[in-house]
């Protein structure tokens, strides 16, 4: 930027109006300003005519998922890596003609090369389908932070094992497990709420969108970003601020975290959590004790991340 402030990459969707002013956000949040196709039957309350919202974003992470992870975006709306490819090219680095199907095929490919892997566990799982497995731990905190990623059905009470299974299993820890506590209850979702929208942290421009379903009625929603919402039209639980669940592993060099990089470091992560679990596991609601993750709980949680590799 500083050799050149009025490149493509700051003159549109990296700066803070859209048209190359300013980039305070840039460099607080490392957000771009996404332009998303809103479904049908959604329609933003202050341009009821308009097909398209804006929203601040981070850049999800290349490692390990362009081999792995066929849910591209954060809401899930790019098909393949081709079309993924084009619509950056095309957008975010304003290109001045089309690329061609051999150069989205060549960085698909490319995409798909052995740096894009964080370990050669990851690259071997790419190439002969052996999955990677949890690391044992070596220290006494590295076990206890595992027992929340064991595949486990949930303890009663304020049994912690198995909590971060529920929306981190599968072999990329990037999915829900048949123990997740609301419905569907099902394996292998990739889309969940884990009210990043809903606490907005970092003060993004909120909106109203407006949602028609099918028998006419339509229901208001204030919300920085819905996420999957609004490319599908559905204000179900894996769709309404709801986005894709990451891998974890590398999740160490992945920083920073969530759809709208709020939390900077793993130890925001965790705060954060610590937040959403008192939200959801409210006593008031279902009789059992709230989830709280202590402070020594996100140490081992850390710890045990940060063997993810």
């Amino acid at each position: 930027m500083a050799r050149d402030p009025h490149d493509p990459l700051f003159a549109g969707d990296g700066s803070d109006d859209g048209a190359g002013n300013g980039a305070e956000r840039m460099l607080t949040h490392a957000t771009v300003l996404v332009t998303v196709p809103l479904a049908d039957n959604v329609r933003l309350a202050a341009d009821p005519i308009a097909t398209t919202a804006v929203f601040r974003r981070g850049i999800p992470t290349t490692l390990n998922t362009p081999a792995l992870d066929p849910v591209l975006m954060w809401d899930g709306r790019q098909p393949t890596l081709d079309a993924q490819a084009q619509s950056a090219i095309l957008g975010h680095a304003a290109a001045t003609r089309m690329p061609t199907a051999k150069e989205l095929e060549r960085i698909a490919e490319f995409e798909r090369s052995r740096p894009f892997f964080s370990s050669h566990t990851l690259w071997s799982f790419a190439v002969n389908g052996r999955p990677p497995v949890l690391p044992p731990g070596r220290t006494e905190s590295e076990k206890r932070g595992r027992e929340f990623f064991e595949d486990v059905p949930l303890g009663k009470g304020n049994s912690k094992r198995g909590t971060c299974a529920v929306c981190h299993s599968g072999p990329m820890l990037n999915e829900t497990n048949e123990f997740i506590p609301v419905a569907p209850r099902r394996r292998g979702g990739r889309f969940q709420s884990i009210f990043v929208s809903e606490l907005n942290a970092i003060g993004n421009p909120v909106q109203e969108f407006i949602f028609r379903a099918s028998d006419g009625t339509t229901k208001r929603v204030l919300t920085p970003d819905p996420g999957r919402a609004a490319v599908t039209g559905s204000m179900d639980f894996e769709h309404l601020n709801a986005f894709k669940i990451p891998p974890l592993w590398g999740v160490a060099n992945t920083a920073p975290y969530f759809h709208d990089n709020s939390a900077k470091t793993l130890e925001d992560v965790m705060l954060h959590y610590k937040k959403f679990f008192a939200i959801v596991t409210d006593p008031m609601i279902d009789g059992d004790p709230a989830i709280d993750l202590t402070e020594q709980d996100q140490l081992d949680i850390i710890a045990f991340m940060k063997l993810l590799r």
